[in-house]
């Protein structure tokens, strides 16, 4: 009786909402059972810290993978946990992903050093199949808009060179 008198919950700002507001259930849900809801707000109390960057990449990653996707590139620092986090939305859904922290990280050729989920760096060469391709692009919160239009460069240069044929979402 004296575990789980008082509860508050706080996460890291770049969770994704959704486990965010999982936890927070959770606990909340056990502290009603124990203490009815007269008395849940005196021992329970639940802090929505999720940043707004990180929150507005999430929603518009989970739009964008609804779309019909060959491959996502996500763009962002290898220990940020938000970038981290807009990859495993793309892998969720069965969208194959790159993880990359810079534009250097493409080339030469149809070759990228990428950071695949959960893994090391590795070098995937050809990393883009031949044909029409439709590619997403989302980078995490704190990327500089510099090092997106670099990424998106290096696409549009193998594009142009004829290596790859793409349509950039």
């Amino acid at each position: 009786d004296r575990d789980l008198s008082r509860i508050g919950v706080a996460n890291q700002t770049t969770m994704l909402k959704s486990e965010t507001e999982d936890i927070g259930r959770l606990f909340e849900r056990t502290l009603l059972r124990r203490y009815g809801p007269t008395d849940l707000n005196d021992h329970f109390l639940a802090f929505n810290t999720i940043c707004d960057a990180t929150q507005e990449r999430q929603d518009a990653m989970f739009s964008l993978v609804d779309e019909p996707l060959d491959l996502m590139v996500v763009i962002g620092g290898y220990n940020s946990s938000n970038t981290t986090h807009l990859q495993e939305i793309a892998v969720s859904r069965g969208i194959p992903s790159v993880h990359i922290d810079a534009p250097e990280r493409i080339g030469p050729g149809n070759a990228v050093e990428h950071k695949p989920l959960g893994q090391d760096l590795e070098r995937l060469e050809p990393f883009l199949p031949e044909g029409d391709l439709r590619i997403g692009i989302t980078s995490g919160a704190s990327t500089p808009d510099r090092v997106v239009e670099g990424v998106i460069d290096r696409l549009l240069q193998l594009a142009e060179a004829g290596q790859i044929a793409a349509e950039i979402a």
